[in-house]
């Protein structure tokens, strides 16, 4: 990945990378690094996170595709941003339909549900359009996002949470993928349960009004970076309702019409 140019000094770069790796090794949530790249520094957000992706990979893990994160107007203005924002997936934070997700590994863990896509082909050259990108899909599928923050309290500015890898933590795909011309992924609706109750409802507008213009932007985004997305690779495209937080013995199921079910169990370790 093309290094990003910024200019925060390689001193606050390595800095706030350290204070996230801390908190990701001692278990223990830390402070905000926006002291030392700003609140708003994407450049220096997104260096911060390549640092750090670069450490798991060259400690063996294997980047499995991308997740786009703040694709809801509400968060954004919460946030005080106008775009979205991307982290990496690596292969040990992938689990299947039904799997018990360990709840102390992720960091403050909270569930939101999703709309996930496997490509079959590349997006690294072209327009990247709309046309582009559908033709590239392989699969969608039902899906659910396990976030975590490394900053105590979520206490997170843009600048936060890109550097803390867009607070991704793991995910668990669906057993039911589907072409794109079995679901239409604007068009599909959702509802979360923990432990039987519905704790989140959404819709595929939801997620930057259409969930295949997040991939749209995700692939120029991933270009221009110097990483481009993939065949392969799976996308986990934003949430179709609020997140909310999980705890030991919590059993989450998201029901997304047209994909289907995917659920987890979060244990004690």
């Amino acid at each position: 990945m093309t290094e990003t140019v910024t200019s925060v000094s390689t001193a606050a770069l390595d800095a706030a990378a350290e204070r996230l790796r801390t908190a990701d090794r001692s278990g223990v949530p830390g402070v905000p690094v926006r002291d030392l790249i700003g609140r708003d520094d994407v450049a220096a957000a997104y260096a911060v996170q390549q640092r750090l992706v670069a450490e798991r990979v060259a400690a063996g893990a294997r980047v499995v595709g991308r997740k786009i994160g703040l694709t809801s107007a509400a968060v954004q203005a919460q946030l005080g941003v106008d775009q979205p924002d991307f982290g990496v997936l690596l292969d040990d934070m992938a689990y299947a339909d039904g799997d018990t997700v360990p709840v102390t590994s992720v960091l403050q863990p909270r569930v939101e549900a999703e709309v996930a896509f496997v490509l079959g082909a590349d997006l690294a050259d072209g327009p990247l359009d709309r046309e582009q990108v559908r033709g590239a899909i392989a699969s969608a599928v039902a899906a659910l996002e396990i976030c975590g923050s490394r900053v105590a309290d979520w206490d997170i500015s843009f600048a936060d949470t890109v550097a803390d890898n867009a607070s991704a933590g793991a995910y668990v795909l669906g057993s039911e993928p589907l072409t794109l011309e079995q679901v239409e992924p604007r068009e599909v609706t959702m509802s979360m349960t923990i432990n039987d109750e519905v704790v989140s409802t959404g819709s595929g507008e939801a997620c930057l009004g259409d969930p295949l213009e997040a991939v749209v932007w995700l692939a120029r985004q991933a270009r221009d970076f110097g990483e481009p997305l993939r065949a392969g690779q799976v996308v986990l495209s934003g949430a179709l309702g609020p997140m909310r937080p999980v705890g030991p013995g919590d059993r989450v199921t998201a029901t997304i019409t047209g994909l289907g079910a995917v659920s987890a169990t979060f244990s004690e370790q």
